[in-house]
């Protein structure tokens, strides 16, 4: 096949791609919309008291008459007036009392006297007014108790203000993720931090329009759910309200979200299938968190991430230095106490490694490999490996290698040599260290200096 036609079918996979991501994402967003809107899960205000108490029984406010009440009429009868004359009422209406008198039916009058009242029985009187001698029954208040109502929340604000100590537990959980990143170091500025988290050289940006502000402690466990993409790391910063980008923490309050994709790795650079899964997964972290991602061109973020590969994969070095026995093999017990004394550390996987005690992160120079298995008694031969993009050059990480190399010739008495087994001559270390120095130059002129955290996240 010509590359005509192979470009024609990546170019129409591509596409078939992004139609049917899309058509997915309509699908989503829609019923999204539709969940939204016939979602029943909001609490009535009305049926509880305080924060979630469940709703307390009405009762309905009422006189103390010693006995329950009696069921009310339908229509009260009048209230005869001290001194006048019965009202004549054109009603059905009957009240029935312990030894009750006999009533005319056609003109509703007394015909008996009063009857002396029961101790079981309400007392009745004639007038609802009363006597100098009595005080006025009172009258229960309207008002209804918490118990009733609840007490309605209050309106919130309409601004949302960072708590007082927010700018002290900013800090720690700043240092915190700066930890958590290669080339950064704690107490950075936050606007530092973010550079080193979304960086635009090495990663495609993708702004997050926020529908109001937020708070990092609610959104943060949505964003952790979708921190890599392959084997391409996710970061995310936020626009505090102190006016400058930041490192999403708790405690913050964030007017605007940004999320960043490293385009590329040591192995490998972003590609389509990554990029859709990316685009596909992020929209549905924005419809939870309440944010619509502007997503730039995948043909654009494509044709970035190839390129970056490229340099990356052409500046991807690695030097080493081996020293091979002169006589008998080193027993291992002997050979670790010499190291740890030139000063190695051991790692838990039988490597040794070179710290920078001099530098401000306390990072790694060099490593030293004793090429045999963890448990064997000898060996004959030592690799010194310098991870060339990973230093910065103001270490001098490979004239400090063969500086090492050269002392422990010494002491174990054995020989410098290269990969081959033939010894490496002072003309040719000094060629190698000047090839090191226009490596440092070329890194330089890509804005991609060695040992910084932007080489750190591409090449460790």
């Amino acid at each position: 096949m010509t590359d005509l036609q192979m470009s024609l079918i990546a170019a129409g996979g591509v596409f078939v791609v992004g139609v049917v991501t899309y058509n997915k994402w309509q699908e989503y967003k829609a019923r999204k919309s539709v969940e939204r809107a016939f979602a029943s899960d909001h609490d009535d205000v009305l049926m509880r008291t305080g924060e979630g108490a469940p709703a307390a029984e009405r009762s309905e406010p009422m006189f103390d008459l010693g006995v329950p009440p009696a069921p009310l009429p339908a229509t009260p009868p009048a209230v005869p007036v001290s001194g006048a004359a019965a009202p004549v009422k054109d009603t059905e209406f009957t009240y029935t009392r312990v030894n009750e008198p006999t009533l005319d039916a056609d003109a509703f009058t007394v015909t008996d006297t009063k009857p002396e009242p029961q101790l079981d029985a309400p007392v009745l009187t004639d007038t609802l007014a009363p006597s100098a001698e009595e005080a006025p029954v009172p009258v229960p208040a309207m008002t209804p108790t918490p118990a009733a109502v609840p007490a309605m929340p209050a309106a919130p604000a309409a601004p949302i203000a960072p708590p007082p100590s927010r700018a002290a537990g900013s800090t720690a959980a700043q240092d915190a993720v700066a930890a958590s990143l290669p080339g950064t170091r704690p107490g950075m500025p936050p606007a530092e931090l973010a550079e080193c988290l979304v960086d635009p050289l090495i990663d495609c940006m993708i702004p997050l329009a926020l529908e109001a502000p937020v708070r990092g402690d609610k959104i943060l466990p949505t964003l952790h759910g979708l921190r890599r993409v392959g084997n391409k790391p996710i970061h995310y910063i936020g626009f505090a309200v102190s006016g400058e980008w930041e490192a999403i923490v708790h405690g913050g309050v964030y007017t605007k979200l940004q999320a960043g994709v490293q385009m590329a790795t040591r192995t490998t650079a972003l590609n389509e299938l990554e990029y859709s899964e990316l685009v596909t997964r992020l929209r549905a972290v924005g419809d939870d968190i309440g944010a619509e991602p502007h997503v730039p061109d995948m043909i654009e973020v494509m044709s970035e991430a190839r390129t970056l590969h490229r340099f990356v994969a052409g500046h991807d070095a690695q030097l080493s230095v081996n020293l091979a026995a002169n006589g008998a093999p080193w027993a291992m017990s002997t050979l670790i106490g010499a190291l740890e004394n030139a000063g190695f550390d051991v790692r838990p996987d039988g490597r040794f490694a070179m710290p920078d005690r001099d530098g401000a992160t306390n990072s790694v120079l060099f490593t030293l490999s004793t090429n045999v298995t963890l448990g064997a008694d000898t060996t004959s031969r030592l690799t010194l490996l310098l991870d060339v993009p990973c230093v910065a050059p103001a270490r001098d990480a490979f004239g400090r290698m063969v500086d090492t190399a050269r002392a422990l010739t010494q002491r174990l008495d054995a020989t410098i040599v290269d990969d081959g087994n033939q010894p490496l001559e002072a003309e040719v270390l000094d060629e190698i260290k000047g090839q090191v120095v226009e490596f440092y130059a070329e890194m330089d002129a890509a804005d991609i200096a060695a040992g910084s955290t932007r080489a750190l996240r591409l090449f460790c």
